[in-house]
C-alpha cells in the first residue's frame, strides 16, 4: 500500500478533516519524563525535541508556545513519492495570507494552521474537490 502519486486524483479526492482541539508545538531536550500518549508528533533535530500537543498538554506541563494551531489531515492516502501536492494547497493557502505547517506520515498528509484560519484553510482545500 504506497499510496496515490497522481496530483490530480490526489487533490480531487483529499478530503480533508479538522481534527478537534487546539494544538501547539512546543520545544524540549528530551523525552524521557513524558508520557508518549499525550504527545501527538514528536521530531528530533539538532537543537531540541518538538513536540506537538494538545494545549491542554502543554499548559498542564507548562510547556512554552507561541501559537495555538487546529490540524487538518488531508485523509486521501498519499504516497510519499507524490510529487506537488504540498506545493498546490501550500500555495493556495498562502495566496490567502494563511501560514501552513505540514507533517507527512505513511498514510496522510497533516496541516497545522493558525487556530482563527482554520475554518477559511478548510474552505480553501476543500475548493480543490469542486
Amino acid at each position: 500500500m504506497s499510496g496515490e502519486k497522481d496530483l490530480e486524483k490526489l487533490l480531487k479526492t483529499m478530503k480533508p478533516e479538522q481534527k478537534s482541539g487546539d494544538f501547539v508545538f512546543c520545544k524540549v531536550d528530551k523525552l524521557e519524563n513524558f508520557d508518549l500518549e499525550k504527545i501527538e508528533m514528536f521530531f528530533r533535530e539538532e537543537e531540541g525535541i518538538t513536540l506537538i500537543v494538545r494545549e491542554e498538554t502543554a499548559q498542564k506541563l507548562k510547556l512554552d508556545y507561541s501559537v495555538v494551531m487546529a490540524w487538518i489531515t488531508l485523509t486521501v492516502h498519499s504516497s510519499l513519492e507524490a510529487v506537488g501536492l504540498t506545493a498546490a494547497f501550500s500555495k493556495a493557502l498562502s495566496e490567502k495570507g494563511i501560514s501552513c505547517n505540514v507533517v507527512a506520515a505513511f498514510y496522510h498528509d497533516h496541516i497545522f494552521v493558525n487556530k482563527n484560519d482554520a475554518e477559511k484553510a478548510m474552505k480553501i482545500l476543500n475548493a480543490f474537490s469542486n
